[in-house]
């Protein structure tokens, strides 16, 4: 089988490298804007052939689109005007309502199937992708019913070949949730990044006290804008109404901590707690 990957970055890359590696692609295409990042992922064996966009759907099975999502809701129509009746096309997109949109009348609909694999992490670029990325993660697949059955089937014994966990979701449950346990960290630690920056300017040590707390929290602030303006604008209804949420409990700390109300502070520690039950 051969496998388009557009997008050789760490989500695209990450796919490609495992894909081939546990023998669900027999060639891997990849189509990378950047001439810098294409020599790369050639040389670090990442894809086979750099091929151009025209090659990739001519040439292969599936075309996987990996780029960001302002992108992809521009490219994928293009790509269904031309794929015929035996390819597949999916996507890697971290939000999928507005890519629902574009493609819900096309009529080769049943060809695409939206699907995110839900990994990362705060670095991009050819040289961040690396084999086992997506292992034990939640692999999601939105809409189904709107895709053709030979179509799913196929992405989703390619979910299966990154050892993922396989979810389905309608595009806007996803959207809803991927607000939540996504986008909106990202906002956090944004703005703790700027809030530490800003303060650092006057004080030098607050660096060299950092520790593992301060590591773990802002490390999202790494990630890059290229990659998440897009997901802010396309998610933004459910992004605003979390920070709203996140912002009352901000200020239910500031007003316990200014009052010095121990109990309240207990109480607010103690509810958070709860988390365990999820997060181990």
């Amino acid at each position: 089988m051969v496998v388009g990957v557009i997008g050789t970055g760490l989500i695209g890359g990450s796919i490609a490298i495992d894909l081939k590696k546990n023998g669900f692609a027999d060639k891997i295409l990849g189509v990378e804007q950047n001439p810098l990042n294409a020599q790369v992922a050639k040389d670090l064996g990442i894809v086979d052939q750099v091929a151009t966009l025209d090659e990739c759907i001519s040439e292969s099975d599936i075309i996987i689109v990996a780029i960001p999502v302002s992108g992809a809701v521009k490219l994928i129509p293009q790509i269904l005007d031309r794929v015929t009746e035996k390819q597949i096309v999916t996507d890697v997109c971290s939000t999928k309502g507005m890519i629902a949109s574009v493609v819900k009348y096309h009529p080769n609909r049943k060809q695409f199937v939206l699907g995110h694999p839900m990994s990362g992490t705060e670095y991009s670029g050819p040289r961040a992708a690396m084999s086992g990325l997506f292992d034990g993660r939640a692999g999601i697949i939105c809409d189904a019913e709107e895709s053709d059955m030979r179509a799913l089937a196929t992405i989703q014994k390619m979910y299966d070949a990154l050892n993922m966990r396989l979810i389905h979701l309608s595009s806007a449950q996803h959207d809803v949730h991927t607000a939540y346990v996504s986008h909106v960290s990202h906002v956090i630690s944004y703005a703790l990044a700027l809030t530490v920056l800003e303060r650092e300017k006057n004080d030098r040590h607050i660096f060299d006290l950092a520790a593992g707390g301060f590591a773990s929290t802002a490390r999202l602030a790494k990630s890059s804008p290229e990659m998440w303006v897009p997901i802010f604008m396309q998610n933004r209804d459910n992004v605003l109404a979390v920070m709203d949420t996140y912002i009352d409990k901000i200020q239910a700390f500031r007003r316990a901590i200014d009052e010095m109300d121990e109990a309240a502070i207990t109480e607010l520690i103690q509810g958070a707690n709860r988390i365990k039950r999820i997060i181990r």
